[in-house]
């Protein structure tokens, strides 16, 4: 299985790059490669900052405020 499972095998994917250098032209490859390796860090910037902002939201087990977890927590209690 490949990179794409069986979608694609090496020479679909050699057959793309090519087209893509028809289309592009060699001169500009470099600049869209530095553009679009910038754009993977900036995702992967923004995705670790919101997994941190999330595990920072998320309170701990021993923070909650319910003393009595299961009870409803309405603070009456009935008699039976």
């Amino acid at each position: 299985m490949g990179i794409f499972g069986n979608a694609f095998s090496g020479w679909h994917l050699i057959l793309i790059l090519a087209v893509i250098l028809l289309l592009f032209g060699a001169a500009k490859l470099p600049g869209l490669a530095k553009s679009v390796g910038e754009s993977v860090r900036i995702l992967r910037s923004e995705t670790k900052e919101t997994k941190a902002g999330k595990d920072a939201d998320t309170p701990s087990p021993t923070a909650t405020t319910d003393e009595h977890p299961g009870h409803g927590g309405s603070g009456s209690t009935s008699t039976p």
